[in-house]
Parts: C-alpha cells; sequence; structure tokens
C-alpha cells in the first residue's frame, strides 16, 4: 500500500494530508461537508507546494525481538531494585565499580537507546560516552568483587537485544 502517491509527480503523503485536514475541521470548530472539503484542499495543497525531506529515524521496530527485551529489560529492572535495596539495607559499604565497556554497534541511535537502558535500571549509571571508540563509562553499584567481565556480558546482551529490536539492517550486521 502506498501512503504517498504523485500527485502532478510529487509525492503527497496521505498520513499528513489525514493529520491537516483533521486540524482544519477542528479549527473551525464543526465537522461539516464543506469544512472536510477545504480542509482536504488546503492539505493537499500545503503538502504538494511544500514538500518535507524523507527522514530515516535510524531504527526500525520488530515486534518479536522487541517483546524479548522489553521481558529481559523488566526482569533486569527486578533483579537490579532487589540488588540495590539489599546492598543499602545491609550494614557496611556498598561495593562500586567504574567499568568502561566497548560496544559494537557505531550507531548514534543504538548507542542512545543503550545508554537510556542501563542509566533507567537502578545500580547502574552511564558516566562517560565516547563516540569515536564507542566506549562508555559505567559506575555499577551492589556487584562485589572485580565484576567488569560481569558487567561488560550484561552489557553485550542488553545491546544485542536492543539492536535486535530496533536496528537497521547495517546495525544487525556489525552487531550479531
Amino acid at each position: 500500500m502506498n501512503v504517498a502517491p504523485r500527485v502532478f509527480g510529487r509525492r503527497v503523503p496521505l498520513p499528513l494530508v489525514a493529520w491537516l485536514t483533521w486540524v482544519w475541521v477542528t479549527l473551525w470548530g464543526e465537522a461539516s461537508a464543506g469544512n472536510v472539503l477545504g480542509g482536504l484542499a488546503a492539505a493537499l495543497v500545503v503538502t504538494w507546494l511544500l514538500p518535507l525531506p524523507i527522514i530515516d529515524p535510524g531504527f526500525r521496530v520488530r515486534p518479536v525481538p522487541l517483546v524479548r527485551f522489553l521481558v529481559c529489560f523488566g526482569w533486569d529492572l527486578v533483579v537490579s531494585t532487589v540488588r540495590v535495596v539489599v546492598w543499602t539495607v545491609r550494614p557496611g559499604v556498598v561495593p562500586t565499580q567504574i567499568v568502561r565497556v566497548r560496544l559494537r554497534t557505531s550507531s548514534e541511535s543504538m548507542t542512545v537507546m543503550i545508554m537510556i537502558a542501563l542509566s533507567t535500571v537502578p545500580g547502574s549509571l552511564v558516566v562517560e560516552a565516547y563516540a569515536e571508540r564507542r566506549e562508555l563509562v559505567l559506575h555499577v553499584l551492589g556487584l562485589p568483587g572485580d565484576a567488569s567481565e560481569t558487567v561488560r556480558a550484561e552489557v553485550a546482551g542488553l545491546e544485542s537485544r536492543i539492536v535486535a529490536a530496533f536496528g537497521t539492517r547495517r546495525d544487525l550486521e556489525e552487531v550479531l
């Protein structure tokens, strides 16, 4: 189904025409036939005269990997919350570490999603990000001993799930 047919040689995106028509009718305050037709005409003229550039958001949504990511992310939230609560209730010093993690993806949008996911989980925080080196510096709370390899493995798993759920074909080739 083509949602942007050509009108006199230019593409006219139908979802945008529908939205502009709805705005027109809403502004007029009455859904009469004249208002709808006037809004449709105005929307067609505006979208034909002022075409928008095609923008690639840099990500795709794949439903099955998305569900897998959400389930794993939810589990990570529960486990890390319990870990942080246990370490904060317990007497003594809470173990903390700074860990450098190298990412496999070069996509900025994937890197931002990974950073958001890591910072959302209790007990981990992205301190710095080096795009040119594909590296993140994380502050990790509540993992005893040297947990560098554990953290790197967890971030690699998270990166794989995010790229599988949202990555472009190029992102998938880099990571998976």
